[in-house]
């Protein structure tokens, strides 16, 4: 009998004194969904996250982000445990894009300060995150069509190297209807910036925002509220593109991070290496 008291002291005594629970590939570009019990804090690397009534939050980690992570849980009687996260290294593709006017791979003054200020008024929708939870319902595509670049890829404008492309390229007719990948808030709506073209931003909830480029047309408009599955505008090659395609983007806060750890699996496969001469 003390044998079994002891044994079962020691079980309850290795027990996570605040259990968490992480969904999603633990790797460079992932954006993870979590769960704490009620009334518990989650920090990820000091920095406070957002968590709902029952528990549920999500993270995100940049396409060179460190492979070591620290998430602590902090319990309502300001207990802590200490969460290490090793995420797997990425190996990114490179990807060439050519016949894209020069003016877009080497902007003038003029342009720039045109850049500048979009990537500023862009910037501040991605703040406008709130408490709906419709991260937590899933994703789901916008458009159907073939992957023609990925996430994290090393671009080559016109042989000239610029930012790795933090989106997935999605070919299409001009003029498809682009579905809401998930309920939320349209927080920016812009129908012709410099580089992305017709440009939309979707809140849903919690750090974890949508943005949608090159749209030939846009449906909805700022603060409209928007469910999973609505038309939000059409497919089209507006901005630095040479192609009709879309390029679905996702955020957790300021990070960007990959679509595809938290959507369902590609459909049609990509070629590494191939260029469409999509932006």
């Amino acid at each position: 009998m003390l044998r079994f008291v002891a044994g079962f002291l020691m079980f309850v005594w290795m027990l996570p004194l605040h259990a968490l629970e992480l969904e999603g590939p633990r790797t460079q570009g992932a954006l993870l969904k979590g769960k704490v019990a009620p009334g518990h804090e989650v920090r990820l690397n000091g920095e406070s996250v957002n968590i709902t009534d029952s528990g549920r939050f999500a993270v995100g980690f940049g396409r060179d982000a460190d492979q070591q992570q620290e998430l602590v849980v902090v319990g309502p009687d300001g207990g802590t445990e200490t969460h290490r996260i090793e995420l797997a290294k990425r190996d990114y593709d490179v990807q060439r894009v050519d016949g894209v006017p020069d003016r877009t791979v080497n902007p003038d003054k003029q342009a720039m300060k045109r850049i500048r200020e979009e990537a500023r008024r862009v910037a501040k929708a991605r703040q406008k995150t709130s408490r709906r939870e419709a991260f937590l319902e899933g994703f789901i595509w916008p458009v159907e069509g073939r992957i023609t670049g990925v996430y994290g890829s090393q671009r080559f404008y016109n042989g000239e190297p610029r930012q790795p492309h933090y989106g997935i390229d999605i070919a299409a007719e001009a003029g498809r209807t682009v579905l809401s990948p998930a309920s939320g808030k349209v927080t920016f709506a812009d129908p012709d910036l410099y580089f992305s073209g017709g440009t939309l931003i979707i809140d849903h909830g919690y750090g974890v925002s949508s943005t949608m480029l090159h749209l030939s047309d846009i449906h909805v408009s700022v603060g409209e509220e928007v469910q999973q599955g609505q038309a939000l505008g059409e497919v089209g090659a507006t901005g630095r593109a040479t192609g009709a395609h879309l390029d679905w983007r996702m955020n957790w806060r300021n990070r960007r991070v990959d679509p595809t750890t938290i959507a369902p699996g590609l459909e049609d496969g990509y070629t590494p290496g191939a260029s469409r001469g999509d932006g």
